[in-house]
């Protein structure tokens, strides 16, 4: 299959724009709600709300359309309700809608209830380089409004622009808002309300990570994925595994293990590399192929004895594994380690990641969630 690109590339882009191929990217963009097809919005969504400025934007062009944060400084502020088909995958399949700052949803001119009858989550973007007091406000009003037509809605608050702070003065801002928030749920006798909170920044990859997170809530099965990727690396000798989204990198899931900010850095940075290295050297001479297929897989050692290990899992999806150098036995071939000794080759270690990985996990995400 013949490699294609976007047609209008990001100079100095966050991560691989140039990268993918047309096909590996997310759907267009819709404007305005009112001129949409009725059929699309049947699907789930997700919703960015906040005040005008806040950052929603900049947020969905990050994370989805692998947007350079600095690049983010020349969009428009956003005057229509705008939906992102993120469809193009086979593991999610939901909308984000960017919802401006200055419109009144609960205006009788919007249905507000068909709005919130179908969203999984809700997420609010609070500004933590501006005074909050007004968004606070909002929050309330929205998430208390939002609850009472649907009490299945997961609420996320992203205190984002916390780049410009210092670590002491993101831990504050974070506690204020969220001692003002749950005290204003508490008041209105909403203590059922449950918020969380997130320190975000499209900067560094705490926006992916925050993101990963809210795609995880909307997965009734994450348990059963976490159980299995526990089996996985409890008969290896494997550190840590992630399964990515390669186009965004949100993590879909994860073993239970604590997941440390730098070794979910590092295995973003592995898929950028992978994708790049394979644009450049992994295509036909007459630009055939495919940048990531069925034969992708890769393996980088650090200098402090700890290996990265990526396996494709399918056309969108990547299982990207922590370990340190001992534990591999062959060349290129994780451990796969039983208590009492280990035997498994490189056709087995494939097997194994395609038996437990891809023939357990993937066939999960055709289960409707109940909320749709």
């Amino acid at each position: 299959m013949s490699i294609q690109y976007e047609v209008e590339q990001l100079a100095d882009s966050y991560g691989v724009a140039d990268s993918f191929p047309k096909d590996f990217g997310y759907g267009e963009e819709e404007a305005d709600i009112e001129d949409s097809p009725a059929p699309s919005d049947s699907k789930p969504r997700i919703l960015l709300m906040g005040l005008r400025r806040s950052g929603k934007s900049s947020i969905q062009k990050v994370v989805f359309h692998k947007m350079s944060p600095n690049e983010t400084l020349f969009l428009e502020s956003t005057n229509k309700i705008y939906k992102d088909d993120i469809s193009s995958s086979s593991f999610v399949n939901f909308q984000i809608w960017d919802f401006p700052g200055q419109v009144d949803f609960f205006d009788p001119t919007f249905d507000y209830e068909m709005i919130f009858r179908g969203t999984g989550a809700l997420i609010f973007v609070i500004d933590a380089q501006d005074d909050y007091v007004e968004a606070l406000g909002r929050l309330h009003l929205t998430v208390s409004r939002a609850y009472r037509i649907n009490p299945e809605i997961n609420f996320e608050v992203f205190i984002h622009k916390v780049d410009g702070l210092s670590d002491d003065h993101k831990i504050e801002t974070q506690r204020d808002i969220h001692q003002r928030a749950n005290d204003d749920l508490a008041d209105a006798n909403l203590e059922k309300l449950h918020l969380s909170f997130y320190l975000t920044s499209i900067y560094d990859h705490s926006i992916f990570e925050a993101f990963s997170k809210v795609v995880q809530k909307l997965i009734p099965q994450l348990p059963t994925l976490e159980n299995l990727l526990n089996i996985f690396i409890s008969n290896s000798g494997i550190e840590k595994a992630f399964l990515f989204d390669v186009v965004s990198k949100i993590y879909i899931a994860t073993d239970s293990s604590p997941v440390d900010m730098q070794s979910y850095e590092l295995c973003c940075d592995m898929i950028d590399v992978v994708i790049d290295v394979s644009c450049i050297y992994g295509l036909r001479e007459d630009g055939s192929g495919s940048a990531y297929d069925k034969e992708s897989m890769a393996i980088i050692k650090l200098n402090n004895t700890t290996v990265l290990y990526l396996k494709e899992v399918t056309k969108f999806l990547a299982l990207v594994c922590i370990l340190r150098e001992e534990s591999f036995e062959r060349k290129g071939k994780p451990s796969f380690r039983s208590r009492r000794r280990s035997y498994f080759g490189d056709q087995q270690a494939d097997l194994i990641i395609k038996g437990v990985v891809l023939g357990y996990i993937i066939p999960i995400f055709f289960i409707r969630p109940s909320w749709m």
